[in-house]
C-alpha cells in the first residue's frame, strides 16, 4: 500500500473521532501502523464480539440529536462535529468515512469561539413564564378565544371556567393589561406559544359559542333526529361562521343543551298559568284532610314525662317541707341600712345578695348537697363549686366572743388575714370574712352579746 493511501485511511479515521481512544490506544495504534508500513499490509482493526447496548436518558438524546444536526451542516464545510458534540459516531458513520474518496482531506479548522456561545444559548429555554400572577398561559388563551367569540367581557366572566375564580374587574383588568400593555402582552405572547399543542386543541374545544353558531343550530329542528353527518354537513356549509375547533360531536352535545332550554326556532316556552290557578303552598295545605293525619302515641315518651313530673312534685314537697329552716337561717337583703337586731339572733353574716342570721351558739358553713345538710349553704350567695362541702364553724365562747375556724382545704380570709386549715381566728364586729372569692361582713348584736357577758360575770364569781 502506497504512503497516499495510508494518509487517507489516517485522516477518514481522526474525522470518525478516534481522537477519543486513551493514550495507550492511539500509541498501539500508531505502532501498528508503523508495522504495517513495514511490511505492506494493513491490519485488521480489533473489535470486541460482544454488543452491550446502554440506554440513552432524555439529555443524552437531546445531545445526540443535536450532535447529529450539526454534522449534517458543518459536513459541506469538513468540520470536526465528532469533537465538538461529545458522542461518538455510530457504525455506520464510520463506513460512510471508510469509503469516501481517496482525495486528500484538509485538517479541519478549530470552531470559532462565537459559535460555540451561540449553540450554547440556543439550548438555553427562554424564561417567559416568570411572574405572570394567578393568570396562566391557558387562561390568557381562553380569555381571548371567548372575548372573540362573544364581544363581551360579561358572558366571559359567566360563561368560561378559568383555573382560578377571577371577578369581573379581574377579567376586565387582564384584558386592557393583554391589549394596551406592551410588557405583559409579550410575556403572555411568549408563554402561550410555548403551550403544547394538545393543551392549545383542548383549549380552544372550550371556546363559547357566538349569537351566529347558536343561530344556524337552532335551525335544526326539535323534532328531528339529527346525527353526527347532519352537524357535519353543517359544518362544511357553514366553514366561516364556525369556529375552527368546531366538531360535529360538539355541535351535536350544544344542540341538545339548546333544546332542553327550549332555546330553537320551532320550540316555544309555555306560560305560566294565571290567576286561581298556580298552586301555593297555602292551597295545597287545605287540601289535606286532617282526619287521615293519625295520632301517634309514643309510650315511652309519655312513661318518661310522666316520671319526670312526679320526681318535680317530690323535689318541690321536700323544699316546702325544708321552708322554715331557710326562714329562720336567711333574710334577703332590702337595703344598704344596718340590719335590725332581734332578741334572738347573736350576728349576722351579710353577703351581697343574701344575709346568714345566727341564732345559736353554733353554726356551720359550707356548700350543702343531698348528702349533707349544713347550717349556713353558701351558694345562695353566689358561684360556691370552690367552698368545701364544711368549711368552717363559727362559734360564740361564754366571755361573747366569737371565733371562726378552718375545716376546709381553701383558706379563709379575716381582714385580709388568712386562716389556714385547723386554724381558728377572734371575729370583731364589722370584719370582712372572704371565703373562695365571696365576701361577706360580720355583724354583732351588741345589746345582746352585752346581757350574755353580764350573765356570764355574774355566774363567774360564785
Amino acid at each position: 500500500m502506497d504512503k497516499d493511501s495510508q494518509g487517507l485511511l489516517d485522516s477518514s479515521l481522526m474525522a470518525s473521532g478516534t481522537a477519543s481512544r486513551s493514550e495507550d490506544e492511539e500509541s498501539l495504534a500508531g505502532q501498528k501502523r508503523a508495522s504495517s508500513q513495514a511490511l505492506g499490509t494493513i491490519p485488521k482493526r480489533r473489535s470486541s464480539s460482544r454488543f452491550i447496548k446502554r440506554k440513552k436518558f432524555d439529555d443524552e438524546l437531546v445531545e445526540s440529536s443535536l450532535a447529529k444536526s450539526s454534522t449534517r451542516v458543518k459536513g459541506a464545510s469538513g468540520g470536526e462535529s465528532g469533537r465538538c458534540s461529545g458522542s461518538e459516531p455510530s457504525s455506520s458513520e464510520k463506513k460512510k468515512v471508510s469509503k469516501a474518496p481517496s482525495t486528500p482531506v484538509p485538517p479541519s479548522p478549530a470552531p470559532t469561539p462565537g459559535l460555540t456561545k451561540r449553540v450554547k444559548k440556543s439550548k438555553q429555554p427562554l424564561q417567559v413564564t416568570k411572574d405572570l400572577g394567578r393568570w396562566k398561559p391557558a387562561d390568557d388563551l381562553l380569555l381571548i378565544n371567548a372575548v372573540l367569540q362573544t364581544n363581551d367581557l360579561t358572558s366571559v366572566h359567566l360563561g368560561v371556567k378559568f383555573s382560578c375564580r377571577f371577578t369581573l374587574r379581574e377579567v376586565q383588568e387582564r384584558w386592557y393589561a393583554l391589549l394596551y400593555d406592551p410588557v405583559i402582552s409579550k410575556l403572555a405572547c411568549q408563554a402561550m406559544r410555548q403551550l403544547h399543542p394538545e393543551a392549545i386543541a383542548a383549549i380552544q374545544s372550550k371556546a363559547l359559542f357566538s349569537k351566529a353558531e347558536e343561530q344556524l343550530l337552532s335551525k335544526v329542528g326539535s323534532t328531528s333526529q339529527p346525527t353526527l353527518e347532519t352537524f357535519q354537513d353543517l359544518l362544511h356549509r357553514h366553514p366561516d361562521a364556525f369556529y375552527l375547533a368546531r366538531t360535529a360531536k360538539a355541535l351535536q352535545a350544544h344542540w341538545q343543551l339548546m333544546k332542553q332550554y327550549y332555546l330553537l326556532e320551532d320550540q316555544t316556552v309555555q306560560p305560566l298559568p294565571k290567576g286561581d290557578q298556580v298552586l301555593n303552598f297555602s292551597d295545597a295545605e287545605d287540601l289535606i284532610d286532617d282526619s287521615k293525619l293519625k295520632d301517634m302515641r309514643d309510650e315511652v315518651l309519655e312513661h318518661e314525662l310522666t316520671v319526670a313530673d312526679r320526681r318535680q312534685k317530690r323535689e318541690i314537697r321536700q323544699l316546702e317541707q325544708e321552708l322554715h329552716k331557710w326562714q329562720v337561717l336567711v333574710d334577703s337583703i332590702t337595703g344598704m341600712s344596718s340590719p335590725d337586731f332581734d332578741n334572738q339572733t347573736l350576728a349576722v353574716l351579710r353577703g351581697r345578695m343574701v344575709r346568714y342570721l345566727m341564732r345559736s351558739r353554733e353554726i356551720t358553713l359550707g356548700r350543702a348537697t343531698k348528702d349533707n345538710q349544713i347550717d349556713v349553704d353558701l351558694s345562695l350567695e353566689g358561684p360556691a363549686w370552690k367552698i368545701s362541702r364544711k368549711q368552717g364553724v363559727i362559734k360564740l365562747k361564754n366571755n361573747g366572743d366569737f371565733f371562726i375556724a378552718n375545716e376546709g382545704r381553701r383558706p379563709i380570709y379575716i381582714d385580709g388575714r388568712p386562716v389556714l386549715c385547723g386554724s381558728k381566728w377572734r371575729l370583731s364586729n364589722n370584719s370582712v370574712v372572704e371565703i373562695a372569692s365571696l365576701r361577706f361582713v360580720f355583724l354583732i348584736n351588741q345589746d345582746l352579746i352585752a346581757l350574755i357577758r353580764a350573765e356570764a360575770a355574774k355566774i363567774t364569781p360564785q
